[in-house]
């Protein structure tokens, strides 16, 4: 019974299939580890089974091979006694030639009875023969499962340790991604450039001021000149005015002046 739930339990794992045990794993590392340690120690466990089966067939096989050995020598035995009866009997000694005819007798009886004991282990032998060639298949069925799950799981750590560089690369361009508005740049880059308006509209609002500035020191000039005319007309010089007010001015009568007027 032992041998056989090993030998079922080699079965099994020989059938596994690898793939679809490593799809439902939630963490493919530890996973695999895992995997590969359990494996290893069926294996273990199936060599030692294999080591005492086979060691097993080996006794049957020393008792068979000593049976067959026996019925050899006890037929031996028996046509010895028989050739010495015979020759017992010829000399007219009946009564020695009896006893060794017994003696053959008894000889033969072993033989038979090795012959059975051999020819009843040829069977158990022969499952037994069946059955280890059966085992180690399935052995090396496992150990060739063992070699694929190494490569499967090298082969799955990569792809899982590029996935995840994979995925931090993304999640860092994410993270700068200029284009994205709801972003820390974005916001800031929407700082700046309010900023740059204000200062356009600041620019704009001192050049209007500017030129106000600049009409009032027209306006500023305009008043200067009229006083300088209001304080020539009281000490008596004639300003300097342009040709057409000129004219205008000879043909309007002048008023004398007045002192304290």
């Amino acid at each position: 019974m032992a041998k056989q739930s090993i030998f079922g339990r080699i079965s099994t794992l020989v059938r596994a299939n690898i793939n679809a045990m490593l799809d439902s794993a939630e963490d493919p590392q530890k996973m695999l580890d895992q995997l590969k340690r359990d494996y290893a120690n069926n294996i273990s466990d199936a060599e030692s089974a294999i080591a005492e089966t086979i060691g097993n067939l080996r006794l049957l096989e020393r008792d068979h091979a000593e049976d067959v050995q026996a019925a050899t020598e006890w037929g031996n035995k028996a046509l010895a006694a028989s050739k010495k009866a015979d020759q017992l009997r010829g000399a007219g000694n009946t009564a020695d030639a009896d006893k060794f005819d017994n003696l053959a007798k008894v000889a033969l009886q072993r033989q038979i009875s090795s012959e059975n004991e051999a020819k009843a282990a040829e069977p158990q032998l022969a499952s037994q023969n069946e059955t280890v060639e059966k085992l180690k298949t399935g052995l090396n069925g496992m150990k060739q499962k063992y070699q694929e799950l190494n490569a499967k799981a090298a082969e799955l750590v990569a792809r899982q340790k590029t996935a995840e560089a994979q995925n931090k690369v993304a999640d860092a361009v994410k993270s700068i991604d200029v284009m994205d508005p709801t972003s820390d740049l974005g916001r800031f880059e929407e700082k700046i450039r309010r900023e740059e308006a204000l200062a356009q509209g600041k620019q704009e609002l001192a050049a209007s001021s500017l030129d106000a500035q600049f009409n009032q020191l027209d306006d500023l000039g305009e008043l200067t000149e009229v006083e300088a005319r209001l304080a020539a007309l009281k000490s008596g010089d004639k300003p300097a005015v342009a040709a057409a007010p000129a004219a205008a001015a000879i043909d309007a009568p002048t008023a004398p002046y007045t002192p304290g007027q």
